[in-house]
């Protein structure tokens, strides 16, 4: 046993005075069982140390997903007295919190749901239930240390925003809210931030779908690599690079990627490991051959996964025009945008075209069935991706204007 430094080593992982602390129970059972959650990682992955976290994000929020079993997990640790220590926000639920009774789900789901949601506030997590808390004030700093769980989430805040996260688990992360700490490992450390796949890109990205069109691709080659993107001939909007890291995140497992001159590592210094293979990336069809699968008529347009900003939405209303839509139309977003989008109109123009713009939820944790929708048209690879296996239902995907014109004309564009 070694105590250099003030510090307690167990195996190779070292725990300073006050982390040794909490694994001894003195600061409660809660603690304790968090602190161990964290430390079996740690010495499974090999980590030398833990490193303190500026915030959390929790997922494993629908009660689909958790069901009783989860919720009495969430009780139980509740009632042994855990709390979080530093800012933890939760990922979507499965309804929206307040209008689920106006878009026909059970009373049923909606009430466990809500017991789930009053479990985490138990344990101080923050109900801003949204895959994009950088987009409600969750905005953190260049290399500082994180824990986050959902993947396009994981994934923005690496690449976008320069931020250390592994892609945690429901309980690792609600752990590190408890704690405080993570575990030293994985992309919490530089050397393994370095790009063992380099992509060229060499056909034109005129949409969102469009990057989404390429994050499945290289997704699907990458793996849990780590890529870095040459000859995206404009600098992305963020909005790009959210959509190319939440479709790259569903269709492999890249939690970090880099764009030359354009991503904050990329910018600083050389990202590139000396060894790495090469993808090049000429042609989008066969993703979108893979994603655009639906054969019925479309009979919801959904737009916002991840969550969708406050341009995405005005960019909706922009292209409607005035129209209203024939095919349900929504909109899922943070409450906190949702209340920006309002007072700037946006949310009443949406309404008056017969749309909704939605807190809360995610379709594709949502328990659709109970809604009767069969076809799907959506912008995101991401959604595109999971909504047959996840929720049962056809997908057509395109671009913004794509689905906007079929939000109007209730069915796809076939030519």
């Amino acid at each position: 046993m070694s105590t250099e430094l003030g510090c307690v080593e167990h195996d190779t992982l070292s725990l300073s005075p006050e982390e040794q602390a909490m694994l001894a129970g003195e600061e409660g059972p809660g603690v304790r069982k968090a602190i161990e959650i964290i430390v079996a990682l740690g010495r499974i992955y090999g980590a030398r140390r833990l490193v303190p976290v500026g915030s959390v994000q929790v997922a494993g929020v629908s009660y689909r997903n958790l069901g009783e079993a989860g919720l009495r997990f969430l009780r139980e640790w509740a009632d042994r007295g855990a709390r979080a220590r530093v800012p933890a926000l939760l990922n979507p639920a499965g309804v929206d919190l307040e209008a689920w009774r106006a878009l026909g789900f059970s009373e049923e789901f909606a009430a466990r749901q809500a017991a789930v949601i009053e479990a985490y506030a138990r344990l101080g997590v923050d109900a801003t239930c949204t895959c994009t808390p950088y987009l409600v004030g969750n905005r953190p700093r260049l290399g500082e240390h994180i824990a986050w769980a959902e993947s396009s989430a994981v994934s923005y805040a690496n690449s976008v925003l320069g931020a250390r996260t592994n892609r945690e688990g429901g309980p690792s992360a609600l752990a590190a809210a408890i704690t405080g700490r993570t575990a030293a490992y994985g992309l919490h450390l530089a050397e393994n931030r370095r790009a063992t796949l380099r992509v060229e890109v060499r056909c034109a990205l005129r949409s969102v779908a469009d990057f989404g069109a390429l994050g499945h691709l290289v997704g699907k080659a990458a793996g849990n690599r780590v890529p870095y993107f040459v000859g995206i001939e404009d600098a992305p909007s963020e909005i790009e690079l959210k959509a190319l890291g939440a479709a790259m995140a569903s269709s492999g497992a890249v939690a970090l990627y880099h764009v030359a001159g354009v991503t904050p590592e990329a910018r600083a210094g050389q990202v590139l490991a000396p060894t790495h293979e090469r993808l090049v990336v000429d042609d989008l069809r066969p993703a979108y051959a893979a994603l655009d699968t639906g054969s019925q008529p479309v009979d919801l347009v959904w737009f916002g996964c991840p969550h969708a900003g406050l341009e995405e939405i005005a960019e909706v209303v922009q292209r409607l025009r005035g129209r209203r839509a024939k095919a349900a139309l929504w909109v899922t977003t943070a409450r906190r945008v949702r209340d920006q989008a309002a007072s700037a109109g946006l949310v009443a123009a949406l309404e008056a075209a017969g749309g909704r713009v939605l807190t809360d939820m995610c379709v594709v944790v949502a328990p659709m069935q109970e809604l009767g929708f069969r076809c799907v048209a959506t912008p995101s690879a991401k959604g595109a991706t999971y909504l047959p296996s996840h929720a049962g239902l056809q997908v057509r995907f395109g671009s913004v204007e794509e689905c906007v014109e079929a939000a109007v004309r209730g069915a796809w564009d076939e030519s």
